[in-house]
């Protein structure tokens, strides 16, 4: 048994489609959790609570951490410790190994290249509580109490995600016939994660015996686009014109007055003031895996919103 938990997310998603591929008996957690197999399990439960959280967990060979909260700081702190104390005591106490899904808050701004060795250098709040998560997951590692591994993306772009930043700035709003729109400046290189691709990586890492108790940078193409180059090709696809705006600073402090997403969204703005570049070449290197490029990826996004 392989157990999602948080399952309906769009990474949860991706996971079980990737995961029959290794295995039938899936099992879908998640307050209201839907089939994405034929075959899925589905169990409702809680992870703020620890007896529902374990008795999801319990059966299951491997369980993957793929949940996502609403994107609040206060929610963040106060939630994100509970769900990862319950997922670990429960894969301790059922023998489960532990894929953790995670970002690259925890290493604050980056100046060249992010990898699996790049500081742990928080700028943010919520960076703080990736940074707090992350090692109440590596402290249990090292101790040898839980057989875990970290998986880490970019920001995501693919099928499924119109609440992602590029999803909603300029996926959405080219089709929908708008100027799309960027953060900050479109001068900036900036890598992103094809969902699709980052599913079917976790769900590999989940069944490859080596590649517990580490972490590892999910595939991305390497080949990092700026706001310009994103929105041309996107807007090419379309066959629309690359129309578009820059949101600054300013603009979205002055949104955020009104709007609790934006306002909660400020104090990551410096991923956006300079180049976002997420390195995998870890994960190339282990495995014969085909990464999407920005081209065959953006093209695939549009002809599922078509």
């Amino acid at each position: 048994m392989q157990t999602i938990l948080g399952a309906n997310g769009v990474i949860g998603v991706e996971v079980a489609k990737h995961l029959s591929q290794y295995t039938d008996r899936i099992r879908l957690v998640s307050r209201n959790p839907r089939k994405v197999n034929p075959k899925d399990e589905t169990v409702s439960a809680d992870l703020t609570d620890a007896a529902t959280t374990m008795n999801a967990v319990q059966g299951s060979d491997v369980a993957y951490l793929t949940a996502g909260l609403k994107y609040d700081t206060n929610v963040w702190r106060v939630e994100w410790p509970v769900i990862m104390k319950n997922v670990i005591e429960a894969c301790k106490k059922h023998n489960t190994k532990l894929v953790f899904f995670d970002n690259v808050y925890m290493y604050g701004k980056v100046d060249g290249w992010m990898t699996e060795e790049t500081p742990v250098h928080p700028t943010s709040k919520k960076g703080e509580v990736r940074a707090t998560i992350a090692q109440m997951l590596m402290d249990e590692v090292n101790k040898g109490n839980l057989y875990a591994l970290i998986a880490r993306s970019a920001d995501f772009y693919g099928p499924s995600t119109a609440t992602s930043v590029v999803g909603m700035l300029v996926f959405e709003n080219l089709r929908k016939g708008k100027k799309a729109q960027w953060l900050i400046s479109d001068q900036f290189k900036h890598s992103h994660t094809y969902t699709p691709d980052a599913g079917k990586a976790t769900a590999l890492l989940g069944n490859t015996e080596k590649a517990f108790n580490q972490i590892w940078h999910l595939p991305t193409d390497r080949n990092a686009l700026t706001g310009k180059q994103f929105i041309e090709i996107v807007a090419k696809e379309f066959g629309v014109e690359p129309t578009y705006g820059i949101l600054t600073r300013w603009m979205l402090q002055m949104a955020g007055l009104f709007n609790g997403n934006i306002r909660n969204s400020i104090e990551m703005l410096y991923q956006s003031e300079s180049e976002y570049l997420f390195d995998s070449t870890k994960f190339n290197k282990a495995f014969k895996f085909k990464t999407t490029t920005y081209q065959e990826g953006i093209r695939e996004t549009i002809r599922h919103l078509k």
